[in-house]
């Protein structure tokens, strides 16, 4: 059998493969167009759906084109390419800003001052909640010595599902202070969080630092997440970097806003940024975007205290019962002790009521 009486057999599927691979791009961008249109188009919503009608419409007549008539098919593919140039274009210039009607609880920005080891922070979160949209707004201005810090934990806040948590880093000291720190949506007012809108530039990110009554009760007490507390092992001095660093990654957002994207720049990919530069070579693994498996990763790594399993861990660590027994206390610290009792130190030592 000659090269002439195989080339036929083949241009076939491969014809329809290239009309396949061409239809499920096309599908692509236009339902990129489209969802890029409804997050950020401005304007009112007559314009808004007309727009993305239109867009729907020319991208279905670019699919079809091939079957018309040369004429009307090269002239719909060059209208197409034209609008997607206009598209792209547009969505290219949409920088971020820190400069919109935020909503009260991501309203502000933290700022800090450093002096040695004293450190001045500015916009400290302490919001008494009482629903998960209303609450007695409390900014704060505290001090805290680098020479006392004494601890890191990771807090894991299930709210979707087992794959889906938000991530928060508490730091706590020797005299039994703790501030958490969160990687957050800056969401504006009326507005509420959309996975697919945070892969349309929808939202700036804001780093919160807040006490733990106002932003771990937030979640356990008043929103009903499932809230988890790891002890993680970390030196003394990658201890200060990592706190130093949270402050550096706020005076970063503070000079240069940026876009929250659900899937390279969320509450977990910019944590582990700042501790790959401390603790370098962490392998890249999925359960860092999947970040409800964030845990299973952090002590694969040795992170946490591995002469418990992690079942253990994960029952101890498990706060809703004990964070929902204690009543409101502004500045009190019995609710950071209360959370962290029975939960294992990064050594494997016990935590007891009495522990700090």
């Amino acid at each position: 059998m000659t090269a002439s009486t195989l080339r036929p057999r083949w241009r076939q599927p491969l014809r329809v493969l290239g009309h396949v691979v061409r239809a499920l791009s096309l599908l692509a961008v236009t339902a990129w167009g489209v969802l890029a249109l409804h997050f950020q188009l401005p304007g009112p919503q007559a314009l808004i759906i007309a727009a993305i009608i239109f867009w729907t419409l020319l991208g279905l007549a670019a699919l079809v084109a091939p079957w018309w008539r040369h004429r009307a098919s090269v002239a719909t593919r060059f209208v197409f390419v034209l609008a997607l140039i206009a598209a792209v274009s547009w969505w290219q210039s949409l920088e971020p800003s820190n400069d919109r009607n935020w909503a009260p609880d991501v309203a502000r920005q933290l700022a800090y001052e450093r002096d040695g080891d004293r450190i001045r922070l500015h916009n400290v979160r302490d919001f008494e909640w009482r629903t998960p949209d209303t609450a007695t707004p409390h900014w704060e201005t505290r001090e805290y010595d680098l020479a006392r810090l004494d601890s890191v934990d990771m807090v894991v806040s299930y709210w979707m599902g087992p794959a889906i948590a938000h991530t928060l880093v508490s730091f706590g000291f020797d005299d039994g202070d703790h501030l958490t720190f969160s990687v957050e949506i800056r969401r504006e007012r009326n507005e509420a969080f959309s996975i697919s809108g945070g892969f349309f530039k929808q939202f700036e990110i804001n780093l919160i630092a807040a006490d733990e009554n106002d932003i771990l009760r937030l979640r356990s007490n008043i929103r009903g997440e499932d809230v988890y507390l790891y002890r993680v092992g970390l030196t003394p001095a990658a201890r200060r970097e990592l706190f130093l660093a949270y402050l550096d990654e706020a005076e970063r957002l503070r000079r240069e806003p940026a876009f929250y994207n659900t899937l390279t720049s969320n509450c977990t990919t910019i944590v582990f940024d700042m501790v790959d530069k401390i603790v370098p070579g962490l392998p890249k693994d999925i359960r860092l975007i999947l970040s409800g498996y964030l845990p299973e990763y952090v002590y694969d790594v040795g992170g946490l205290d591995t002469s418990h399993p992690l079942d253990f861990l994960r029952q101890r660590g498990y706060i809703n019962p004990r964070a929902q027994a204690v009543p409101y206390n502004a500045g009190s610290q019995a609710f950071s002790r209360a959370i962290r009792e029975g939960v294992p130190a990064a050594d494997g030592e016990i935590l007891h009521p009495d522990a700090s």
